[in-house]
């Protein structure tokens, strides 16, 4: 049974990590159909992040944290898997929530960090306030595992390999070692000794590195290029468009691998394909252009970073590089209007006081030619 959508429209998605229950392009059709865009990672447009289930296997929970951290300073709103399929109205909400965030933890114990982390990756029936008392239940639970020594990762990555969550509510959840095993495991007692306690969650053994997914691909290589492989990455990346032609973003992402490994023809050629994928791709442009910059095409940069101002008047950066290359081409006016516009963008940056000074001069040399 699904809900009425209440999906925002021209809302624009971004996903980290794959996703554990809807392939990501049926997802894709279906915001589209809802007037929105989806797309695989986060650019300067994306006003809602997707935390895919899957990515509780492939990073740690302090990269996870930062990222988190990241988009949420951003201003985006994040979403857990549950939570997106609910707002596309594909999933019924659970009924019965009354509690309030601040209510779970002060009746449970459990940090808000741990409670918003846990939520983000569907630890709980209700993706965000208002909780249920099975939520409570559960949050009461995951404090004694915490306390017991495991993480919120731990924790995560474990609960959705028993079934619906709300199941566990009935079931005694320890953390310890056995056999061997990691002593963060988490495991499910049925009357039975802790030695004998069945370990339902192998955390070793989270997903499979030979599937050749999609999403796979594509954070195989995001990884790639974080490490500073960019020809591993940008042969992953290709990979991903063989798959999937239209993802601008990987597009994009191979053209700044092929930039960083000299492959300057052919990073051009990337970051037209994404922009011909998606006009509006905004950090496309900007960065075309600062590669044509460095390949000494002037006028092509010029018109570049014009349109990413133009697609976004709030993005300082292309404000910036405009008005520095106005400036070595001896348009003084134009360089101190770009300075300016840059200075109501940005205003304690070490940018900014390179912007304020390009002002200072340009005032001094038009003062001192209206002197002469």
């Amino acid at each position: 049974m699904t809900v009425p959508a209440v999906l925002v429209p021209g809302a624009v998605f971004g996903t980290i990590g794959a996703l554990a229950a809807f392939p990501l392009r049926l997802a894709a059709r279906e915001v589209e159909r809802q007037h929105g865009q989806l797309r695989r990672g986060v650019t300067r447009r994306t006003t809602h992040v997707v935390f895919g289930r899957m990515h509780l296997g492939k990073s740690g929970d302090t990269e996870i944290e930062r990222r988190v951290a990241a988009e949420r300073t951003a201003g985006r709103t994040l979403i857990s898997e549950n939570g997106f399929l609910r707002l596309l109205g594909l999933m019924k909400a659970p009924e019965a929530s009354s509690l309030s965030r601040q209510s779970l933890i002060d009746q449970s114990r459990l940090s808000g960090a741990d409670l918003d982390l846990l939520s983000l990756f569907d630890a709980f029936e209700h993706d965000s306030e208002p909780y249920s008392f099975r939520d409570l239940i559960l949050a009461r639970k995951y404090a004694g595992l915490v306390a017991g020594g495991a993480t919120w990762g731990a924790i995560a990555l474990s609960v959705h390999r028993s079934g619906p969550v709300a199941s566990l509510t009935a079931k005694s959840l320890n953390v310890g070692s056995q056999h061997g095993r990691r002593s963060d495991a988490i495991y499910l007692e049925g009357g039975q000794s802790e030695l004998d306690g069945q370990l339902l969650f192998d955390l070793g053994n989270a997903g499979s590195a030979g599937d050749d997914t999609l999403e796979e691909l594509f954070a195989e290589a995001e990884a790639a290029e974080e490490g500073g492989d960019h020809d591993g990455a940008a042969a992953l990346y290709q990979r991903c468009l063989a798959i999937d032609p239209t993802d601008a973003i990987a597009a994009f992402n191979r053209a700044n691998c092929l930039r960083a490994g000299g492959h300057g023809r052919e990073a051009a050629h990337d970051y037209i394909r994404a922009i011909k994928l998606d006009p509006a791709f905004v950090e496309a442009w900007f960065n075309l252009a600062g590669l044509m910059s460095e390949q000494g095409r002037e006028a092509s940069a010029r018109k570049h970073l014009q349109k990413a101002i133009a697609l976004d008047k709030t993005y300082a950066d292309p404000v910036f590089n405009l008005a520095r290359l106005e400036f070595d081409a001896g348009n003084l006016l134009e360089a101190r209007r770009n300075w300016a516009r840059y200075l109501e963008l940005d205003t304690d940056s070490e940018w900014a006081r390179v912007a304020a000074k390009g002002v200072q001069f340009v005032d001094l040399q038009l003062a001192q030619k209206s002197a002469g």
